[in-house]
């Protein structure tokens, strides 16, 4: 290693509903493995030594969350989702203030429905990002021939792949930095996907890290139809 992992929050955006997955249930309270999707999301950070705290960002009426044994832990601090993922993730950056965080501490966000983060992947995060000017995300290399469409849905160009990735979770920042950025990008109405999007918006260059690509993000059922035969061919 090339030094210690740095010490880090953890903030989980989980006051979405996940309407593609056609469930009678947010998604990230589906069943995965006699667990919810949610519960596996947070593990990975709950087991991690270095974790100064987790906040995560519910839904107002969330009706499920205090049934999960996790809503007991004294680490996992919990606030008001917003209307889209950055109102959520600002929020939870705000709750961080209020309780003493200081800017210089580092953030990472996770999804809610990002169940698969293997510890491998968060520890690499942590090591190659302690020292970084901005922060960074996991992401993955595109592999396959990407086309870019016009409105007709036919070809114009063919893109070139080893210059596309495609970002993952967690995504880590400065808390201030990150607060800053979220904040401003609101204010000016500009469309925010991800943190590392506040992160350029705001000028500045996040470092790709690269992960695993089974780090999936379940947003269609056949995602976690895939998880659940991974996992029982890894439990064989």
């Amino acid at each position: 290693m090339k030094q210690s992992l740095p010490a880090f929050w953890a903030v989980i955006p989980a006051a979405g509903v996940g309407t593609r997955m056609a469930a009678d249930r947010p998604k990230q309270y589906l069943q995965l493995g006699g667990l919810t999707i949610l519960e596996h999301s947070l593990l990975c950070f709950l087991d991690h030594p270095r974790l100064k705290g987790l906040v995560i960002s519910l839904a107002a009426d969330d009706p499920y969350w205090p049934t999960l044994p996790c809503a007991q832990d004294s680490r996992i601090q919990q606030v008001a989702g917003g209307r889209e993922r950055a109102d959520s993730v600002l929020n939870a950056l705000l709750h961080l203030h209020a309780g003493g965080a200081d800017d210089n501490d580092w953030v990472l966000v996770h999804d809610a429905a990002r169940p698969n983060l293997a510890r491998s992947d968060l520890d690499n995060l942590l090591i190659e990002l302690a020292d970084d000017p901005v922060g960074g995300l996991l992401a993955v290399p595109a592999k396959d021939t990407l086309k870019r469409a016009d409105a007709y849905g036919r070809v114009t160009e063919t893109v070139d792949r080893s210059l596309i990735w495609q970002a993952y979770t967690p995504q880590m920042f400065r808390l201030g930095a990150l607060h800053r950025a979220l904040a401003d990008s609101l204010v000016s109405n500009v469309s925010i996907t991800d943190e590392a999007s506040a992160i350029e918006w705001s000028g500045q260059a996040p470092r790709l890290i690269e992960g695993r690509a089974d780090n999936i993000k379940v947003t269609r059922p056949e995602d976690l139809e895939w998880l659940r035969q991974r996992r029982g061919e890894l439990n064989r």
